[in-house]
């Protein structure tokens, strides 16, 4: 099958590729390579340095510490998130990342939350108004990204997709968007392709890995050309990253993702949403 240039913005992770170089190192291979560059925790990089690679950032943690519920966290999270809008200013990065509360250096939740009640909803909605705010005098977009609660993130309120759809619908602004990750999606919620329907309009970034094992596309379950197929279909032109580990070397999988959201050449067959969409739906897990 003859395949394309991919329809998408490719960007990659260097928290998780060519873990044996210093990180301005994996910064610029990366950018080498062809893609945008997302980084975490911009507090502890060399920010100058980072910006002197010449990369394209694509995007970043966009607060360090706070939530969205709790009195004291969210003033923790707005002035982190103030912090963070100054950092991406000098990196030049358009997006900046949030989470349904602040995270460890494990990745589990600093304040673990068993039940969500209807008060932390509309907190949690009024307290996203405020970082949109931010977002909107700055001139940059925060994402606020679903994650998985069975095997990474045990104790996140805010955490499935869906929930973090409905957020973004409340506050109903261009300056808070959905990063959609499908690796926690496919572990938490499955259908992944009605659920990149359904977002389509709030979607400011896709990111993926496969499941399980969490690295590059052809290593687990999820047949992401065919998602990728959908996603064209859909007319999402958009940036997908790939924040996942490679299974053995950075090069390959790097090839791997490339591969995977490139899409068929036009040939007649398969090229309307609804055709691309169906073919996609069979297939789009369980390879």
């Amino acid at each position: 099958m003859t395949r394309t240039a991919s329809p998408f913005v490719l960007a990659a992770s260097a928290e998780m590729l060519y873990l044996d170089r210093p990180f301005t190192e994996r910064v610029t291979r990366i950018a080498e390579r062809g893609f945008q560059v997302e980084i975490w925790d911009w507090s502890a990089k060399d920010l100058d340095a980072l910006a002197a690679t010449g990369a394209t950032f694509s995007s970043m943690t966009g607060y360090l510490t706070g939530n969205l519920t709790d009195a004291d966290g969210i003033e923790a999270l707005l002035s982190s998130a103030r912090a963070s809008l100054e950092a991406a200013a000098r990196i030049d990065c358009p997006r900046l990342n949030l989470h349904g509360t602040g995270l460890d250096d494990k990745g589990l939740a600093v304040r673990p939350v068993e039940v969500v009640t209807p008060g932390m909803w509309l907190t949690a909605a009024d307290t996203l108004r405020r970082v949109a705010e931010l977002g909107e005098a700055a001139g940059r977009v925060f994402t606020l990204e679903n994650l998985n609660l069975a095997v990474d993130h045990p104790g996140t309120p805010f955490a499935r997709a869906a929930d973090t759809l409905s957020l973004v619908r409340a506050v109903d602004s261009p300056y808070l968007r959905m990063n959609l990750d499908l690796y926690h999606a496919q572990i938490g919620e499955g259908n992944l392709v009605e659920l990149c329907r359904q977002a389509l309009a709030y979607i400011g970034e896709i990111q993926v890995a496969d499941v399980p094992g969490r690295c590059e596309p052809g290593t687990g379950e999820i047949h992401y050309p065919a998602v990728a197929r959908a996603l064209h279909g859909l007319g999402y032109t958009g940036v997908i990253g790939l924040e996942g580990w490679a299974r053995d070397d950075s090069d390959a999988a790097l090839d791997a993702f490339r591969e995977a959201f490139a899409v068929p050449a036009a040939s007649g067959h398969g090229t309307t949403a609804d055709s691309t969409t169906t073919e996609s739906t069979r297939a789009a897990v369980g390879s």
